[in-house]
C-alpha cells in the first residue's frame, strides 16, 4: 500500500481526500540587492548572480517585518483567495526556524488573523518546512480531525546571518507565503504523493547553534556538501513521490523546489530531463527564504496565472537537518 493508498470510498474506514487551494505570500518592503551587498563585503554582483542565480533579497526591517506579521499577512490572503474566513480555519502550522518567541510563534498568527477556533502550532524542519508541514497538515485532514488547515512557511533568515561572511550573507532573504488544505470526498484527493527522509549525520553542515547565556551563532554553512546532497538526494524523492502517485515526471506541469541555488534547480531538471520552463525559479527577486520559498514561488505563479486548476505540481523542499522531501499534488 502506498503512502496515500485508503480503503474504498464505499468502506466506512475511508479517509478523506485532501484539497489544495488559496494562496497567498508576504515579503519585507526593503530590498538588498547584490550591488548593495558588494559594498559590504568583497563580492560582485556577477559573481553572487552567476554562482546563485540570485539577484536581490528582501530584508525585515523592525517589528512590522517579524515573523508572526508576515505569516499572517500570507495567511490571511490564502484564506480570502480559499473562499474562506478565519473562523473556518480548525488548524494552523507555521513550519519555521526563526521563531519570533523560543515558546512558538503560531498562536501569535492565530490571534492577529482572529481564528479563534483553530489550534496552532509551530513546526521546525529548516527549509523542507513547508514540505514536511503540508504532509503533517493532510494526515489531521485524511483521519477526519480539521478540515481546513492553513499551512504557512515564513522565515527571517536575515537575524542569524554574519554579515561580514560572504559566503552566506549573500544567499538568505526573509519572507513568508501559505496555502489552505481541506478536506474533501476521496475521490477528490488532490494530494497524490509523498516522501520525507532525515540524516542525522549530516547535521552539522548547515546550522544555527546554541552558544549559551540566550545567544546562537550566526548561520554556518558548508555549501559544497550541501550541494552534493541536494542534487543526489532531491531526485530520488521527487521519484518516489511521484511513484506513490503512479505519476511520471514528464506528466507533471510544474517542479518547484526550495529556491536554494540556481544550479540546483538546473542539476535536478537535467538529470530528469524535463522542460526547463516547468522549473519554477523565482530566486533572482527573493534569495533563500527557508520554509517560505516553496510557497511564495507557489502564489507567484498562480497569481500569474501560470499555475491552473487541475494542473500536476511536485515541490521537493530540502536543507538542514539534515532533512529533504517531496509532495505531488493537482491545484485546486
Amino acid at each position: 500500500m502506498t503512502n496515500l493508498e485508503s480503503a474504498p470510498a464505499s468502506s466506512p474506514t475511508a479517509l478523506m481526500g485532501v484539497r489544495l487551494l488559496g494562496s497567498g505570500a508576504s515579503v519585507p518592503d526593503r530590498i538588498l540587492t547584490n550591488h548593495d551587498l558588494s559594498q559590504m563585503v568583497d563580492t560582485t554582483d556577477e559573481w553572487i548572480a552567476s554562482r546563485t542565480g540570485i539577484h536581490e533579497r528582501h530584508i525585515a526591517d523592525g517589528e512590522a517585518d517579524s515573523v508572526a506579521n508576515l505569516a499572517a499577512k500570507a495567511g490571511q490572503q490564502a484564506i480570502a483567495a480559499a473562499g474562506l474566513t478565519a473562523q473556518d480555519i480548525d488548524l494552523i502550522i507555521l513550519s519555521t526556524s526563526t521563531t519570533d518567541d523560543l515558546f512558538g510563534t503560531a498562536g501569535r498568527v492565530q490571534k492577529i488573523i482572529g481564528a479563534d477556533g483553530a489550534v496552532a502550532f509551530d513546526l521546525v524542519a529548516a527549509c523542507s518546512g513547508f514540505v514536511f508541514g503540508m504532509v503533517t497538515a493532510a494526515q489531521y485532514i485524511r483521519t477526519g480531525v480539521y478540515k481546513n488547515v492553513l499551512l504557512i512557511g515564513a522565515d527571517v533568515l536575515s537575524r542569524w546571518v554574519d554579515w561580514h561572511d560572504r559566503r552566506t550573507c549573500i544567499l538568505f532573504g526573509d519572507g513568508a507565503g501559505a496555502v489552505v488544505l481541506q478536506a474533501c470526498s476521496p475521490e477528490q484527493n488532490g494530494l497524490l504523493g509523498f516522501e520525507l527522509r532525515s540524516d542525522g549525520k549530516g547535521n552539522d553542515l548547515l546550522n544555527v547553534n546554541y552558544l549559551g547565556r540566550s545567544t546562537f551563532n550566526p548561520i554556518t554553512m558548508n555549501g559544497q556538501e550541501v550541494y552534493r546532497f541536494a542534487v543526489r538526494r532531491v531526485p530520488e524523492v521527487i521519484e518516489k513521490a511521484l511513484h506513490y502517485a503512479s505519476l511520471e515526471v514528464h506528466d507533471l506541469d510544474w517542479l518547484i523546489l526550495h529556491q536554494a541555488n540556481q544550479r540546483i534547480i538546473d542539476a535536478v531538471v537535467n538529470r530528469f530531463g524535463i522542460d526547463p520552463a516547468k522549473a519554477v525559479s523565482n530566486m533572482g527577486k527573493y534569495g533563500n527564504t527557508s520554509a517560505a520559498s516553496i510557497p511564495i514561488a507557489l502564489n507567484e505563479w498562480v497569481q500569474a496565472g501560470k499555475i491552473q486548476p487541475n494542473h500536476l505540481v511536485a515541490i521537493a523542499g530540502f536543507g538542514a537537518g539534515l532533512s529533504w522531501g517531496s509532495a505531488v499534488f493537482r491545484w485546486g
